[in-house]
């Protein structure tokens, strides 16, 4: 098994309390990816998104400054242990400077989910605070 980490940094113009919030809130995941999402944001409580696409289970939530959760997707080779994403969130002026760092990939799949995260989700996110 061979694991690649990616890592990524986004400017949000959002506070870190809302952009935590579109991230854990179903309700806000969905309304910024334009897919379902489902969940509970504590720690220990699982979440899907992308209709499904994606499985999570939280391991720690600090609101507003950092999220660290298992991650896997139904395309996710057999015999892989979960990768970890963990997004810190710091205030940049009146935005949030977004640090993602995604472990544990398996490295056939490390360049889609490096351009998948920007399409799919911080270019999303972007679009979803300039209408709010």
């Amino acid at each position: 098994m061979k694991f690649e980490v990616i890592k990524q940094v986004a400017i949000i113009d959002a506070s870190p309390v809302e952009v935590y919030e579109a991230y854990v809130d179903p309700k806000k995941h969905a309304a910024f990816t334009g897919d379902s999402a489902t969940g509970t944001a504590k720690v220990g409580g699982k979440f899907a998104a992308g209709n499904g696409y994606i499985s999570a289970k939280y391991l720690e939530l600090e609101k507003g400054k950092r999220i660290l959760h298992e991650w896997t997707t139904t395309e996710w080779p057999k015999g892989y242990p979960p990768s970890l994403v963990e997004l810190i969130l710091k205030p940049k002026g009146k935005k949030t400077e977004l640090t993602m760092i995604h472990s544990k990939v398996p490295a056939e799949q490390a360049a889609d989910y490096d351009q998948g995260w920007r399409d799919y989700y911080w270019e999303p996110m972007k679009k979803y605070f300039k209408k709010s």
